[in-house]
């Protein structure tokens, strides 16, 4: 019976060793500051659509649209374009505070729609 022979194992080249022991650190860092890497884009987001609601809402912007195509309440423009950003910064702040970091995200995730959803309901009434 002959013996079967096998290759020698090759040493790993010294910067895929280096890569290879840094990444749980890296992965632990990442774990650790995960509500600040998950906020920074919201926090943009929720920037501009301020920026572009005030440059195109106008001076009143109407709020539950009737069936008769009527706004029932009318706004300011800076009412409308600072009560989205200020729920969606509550929603993060409630993220920062919390343990569990993902739920109170997606709620400030899903508060971004407030601010195209005024837009569009007053560029198309009824």
């Amino acid at each position: 019976m002959e013996k079967k022979r096998v290759a020698p194992k090759r040493a790993k080249p010294e910067w895929l060793q280096r890569a290879v022991d840094f990444l749980p650190d890296a992965w632990q860092w990442i774990y650790r500051l995960r509500s600040i890497l998950l906020a920074v884009p919201i926090v943009a987001a929720a920037i501009k659509l301020a920026f572009q609601n005030m440059a195109r809402l106008p001076e009143f912007v109407g709020i539950n649209l009737q069936a008769n195509g009527e706004y029932a309440v009318m706004i300011e423009r800076n009412v409308a374009v600072f009560a989205p950003l200020l729920i969606t910064a509550v929603c993060l702040l409630t993220m920062f505070l919390s343990k569990k970091v993902l739920w109170p995200w997606l709620v400030s995730l899903f508060s971004l729609v407030l601010p195209l959803l005024l837009w569009i309901t007053n560029i198309f009434p009824g």
